[in-house]
């Protein structure tokens, strides 16, 4: 077995109703003031008040920040940071989706140092100390919660990450109560997006390891048995949700460590350029990404088979359950009725060798790929699906 390090939020509580120890786990961390970083639907939503109330009951003052967006640039991530700066908060929240946690993350370590934000891009460029971080997901897809990774909009079309341990949150709080009302089609692309994370980390060229692999197979086999569920009866069906919470946060463990590739890096200019959202982006590219990198991983494949499709016999034969496995995955994205092409999504013909381009800037993840792309290969998979 070759050296590997693996590395993850040190603090996870996973449970029904979870959310409301967030004061207790708050006063462990020393915490006061707290500014709750989310977003203009979670505030609407009502949800806010599961983690509003304890708060009062402990008497730990807050603030809320609730002008995350999709894609969030970085106006919104700077307005997030100068609001905890001037409210003396010390210790952050981010309660909401991939883009609210990341968007905390980040608050975390500005208002917790003075490094401007444009040094912190790229691989551990993080310095300083940061503000004690909890994070609380509410759908189940990204993975945030457990990633030392955040992505920020640094232009009209463009975005940047930033990759260092420190974004690590103290704790996660896992509560599946909180993904009950998501819609059907917001459950369908974050849970498909997991998904992704799982595949990509158990293919990944680099840090592939035995861990994360073991939580890939784990993550994949519980939201592929409960992906259709929680789509089509997620507000009753509890244990399909509980599925799709804890396997998306496994995922996120997994890619954290062995980083995801092409299919990420084809789906973020769909974003950049189109606001496609970025679960639907990764399932608009998954099928031909998969095609693609089938000669060069079918035997990986073929391990994953079971986990997707239980009932499935394996043909003895690794090309053959590859075919196998990629057939079942198409199968489950038509089932929770995600859009399959690009024309749907309004992106036009004339824009696929700009696309492709874009995707090229994806080195960070292309890497990863367990086969080589080239701008020639990214055009054929974007007219494949368009």
């Amino acid at each position: 077995m070759h050296a590997f390090t693996f590395q993850t939020t040190p603090g996870l509580r996973f449970g029904h109703g979870c959310v409301a120890e967030a004061a207790e786990q708050l006063r462990a961390l020393g915490a006061h003031s707290v500014m709750i970083v989310t977003d203009p639907g979670i505030a609407a939503a009502g949800l806010l008040e599961r983690l509003e109330a304890p708060l009062r009951d402990a008497g730990i003052a807050f603030g809320v920040f609730d002008e995350v967006v999709a894609d969030p640039p970085e106006a919104v991530v700077s307005a997030a940071a100068d609001r905890a700066r001037e409210r003396g908060a010390d210790a952050i929240i981010g309660f909401g989706g991939g883009s609210v946690m990341d968007v905390a993350k980040v608050v975390a370590a500005l208002a917790g140092s003075d490094q401007p934000l444009e040094d912190m891009y790229g691989i551990g460029n993080v310095r300083g100390p940061r503000l004690p971080l909890v994070l609380v997901p509410t759908t189940a897809g990204t993975g945030s919660e457990v990633t030392p990774i955040a992505i920020v909009t640094t232009g009209e079309t463009t975005k940047a990450g930033i990759v260092s341990p420190r974004l690590l949150p103290d704790l996660a709080l896992l509560d599946p109560e909180l993904t009950l009302g998501l819609p059907p089609a917001v459950t369908a692309s974050t849970g498909i997006d997991a998904m992704v994370h799982a595949i990509e980390a158990y293919t990944s060229r680099h840090r592939k390891n035995p861990y994360s692999d073991m939580l890939a197979r784990e993550a994949l086999t519980r939201m592929s048995r409960s992906l259709r569920r929680a789509v089509h009866d997620g507000t009753r069906d509890f244990d399909a949700r509980a599925d799709m919470h804890y396997g998306a946060m496994l995922a996120g463990q997994a890619f954290a460590n062995a980083p995801v590739a092409a299919v990420h890096a084809l789906a973020y200019p769909l974003g950049g350029h189109y606001h496609v959202p970025h679960g639907l982006s990764n399932a608009l590219v998954l099928m031909p990404v998969l095609r693609f990198n089938a000669p060069a991983v079918a035997a990986l494949y073929a391990e994953l088979l079971p986990c997707v499709d239980p009932a499935a016999h394996s043909a003895g034969d690794a090309a053959k359950d590859c075919d196998a496995f990629i057939t079942a995955l198409g199968r489950l994205i038509e089932d929770v009725a995600l859009p399959r092409t690009l024309r749907s999504q309004k992106v036009t013909e004339d824009a696929l060798p700009m696309l492709a381009a874009d995707a090229m800037l994806q080195q960070r993840l292309l890497v990863n790929n367990p086969r080589d792309v080239g701008e020639s290969d990214a055009l054929a998979i974007y007219r494949e699906v368009y």
